[in-house]
């Protein structure tokens, strides 16, 4: 008998569905290359729609994102963005724009935990396109970078969809974009007619309807010092951010990717990851780096004042410690 496994990658972990019996023919799955990263889809096929269709259908959403988002892409919206002369104001695209909304949101909710203006400080520390050096970061550069970093100084116009480059600013969409990737990508599925998916970008997943046969998609959230957590994503995102998967070290000092855009340093707490269910990947993308760079405490206050379901997993002596918040369905039980 065979067995199917869905599996996605949380930053450097696999995460595996529940083994089941051999899936009928409908259940197709496709794959590549996107954002640096991987993409994956597995879906209920019954009018066998050519693969190609489909394929094209999700790479034109990736590339989109891609276009307007990279910071990679030295002619992307957001690269030109950066390079832009100070007093300019600039029209997004209306997939940027989004995404600007939703990070405004949560700077806002959160004191500026997450910070589309980011960029500057990503590069002080070493990480990122611009990253300026291998070691640490001296303190004139540490302030210039925070003098440039400011998610207000965007001047964001909601209802334009406009942003205002003050002079220096970098953004950085890396805690967003790749949530936002995903949803765009079952978008371009329900163009298809297709109603039952699951599709994951670089760790972050989204199912939507179920399995043939009627059963919800199923990952196994790793990590958890208990044991994998079994979740059901009916209609629902996943997303993970944490220290494990991108550090840096110098001298004996190691640090994380996770900046605190309050103070221009790495997040330093007993966080090792953080994952997060929302029915928009992006939300959930964008609220696991806010309950990351909050840490165990202020962000489990954090996610339980906003209903968030958020699995919390701490580095611990001997062992890490995980906590879910009362969102958390009950179901995803170890």
């Amino acid at each position: 008998m065979g067995l199917s496994f869905s599996t996605w990658r949380a930053g450097g972990y696999a995460n595996a569905a529940v083994p089941r019996p051999a899936d009928p023919a409908t259940l197709q799955q496709l794959g590549g290359e996107t954002m640096g990263t991987t993409w994956s889809l597995r879906f209920d096929n019954p009018r066998m729609l050519p693969l190609a269709r489909v394929r094209e259908a999700v790479e034109s959403a990736l590339g989109r994102v891609i276009a307007q988002m990279s910071h990679w892409e030295p002619d992307s919206d957001i690269s030109r963005f950066n390079r832009a002369q100070a007093g300019s104001r600039h029209v997004l695209p209306p997939e940027f724009a989004a995404v600007m909304r939703c990070a405004f949101r949560w700077a806002a909710a959160s004191g500026g935990a997450i910070d589309p203006s980011v960029g500057p400080l990503v590069a002080c520390w070493g990480f990122g396109p611009e990253a300026e050096q291998a070691g640490l970061p001296g303190e004139a550069a540490l302030a210039e970078a925070r003098g440039r970093v400011g998610w207000s100084r965007l001047a964001f116009d909601e209802g334009e969809g406009s942003l205002l480059q003050p002079g220096g600013a970098t953004l950085d969409l890396s805690g967003i974009a790749k949530g936002f990737a995903v949803d765009h990508g079952i978008e371009a599925l329900g163009t298809l007619d297709i109603a039952d998916a699951l599709l994951e970008v670089g760790g972050e997943l989204r199912g939507i309807g179920k399995r043939p046969g009627g059963q919800p998609w199923q990952v196994l959230v790793d990590g958890d010092p208990s044991g994998a957590r079994r979740v059901a994503l009916a209609d629902t995102a996943i997303a993970t951010s944490g220290d494990r998967w991108h550090r840096r070290s110098h001298e004996g000092r190691h640090w994380s990717h996770t900046i605190d855009p309050r103070t221009g340093e790495p997040a330093a707490h007993p966080l090792a990851s953080v994952t997060v269910l929302h029915a928009e990947c992006m939300q959930a993308d964008a609220l696991a780096t806010v309950l990351t760079v909050l840490g165990p405490e202020e962000g489990f206050d954090f996610a339980q004042r906003h209903e968030i379901a958020a699995l919390f997993v701490s580095h611990g002596d001997p062992a890490p410690e995980a906590k879910t918040t009362r969102a958390w369905p009950a179901a995803a039980a170890a």
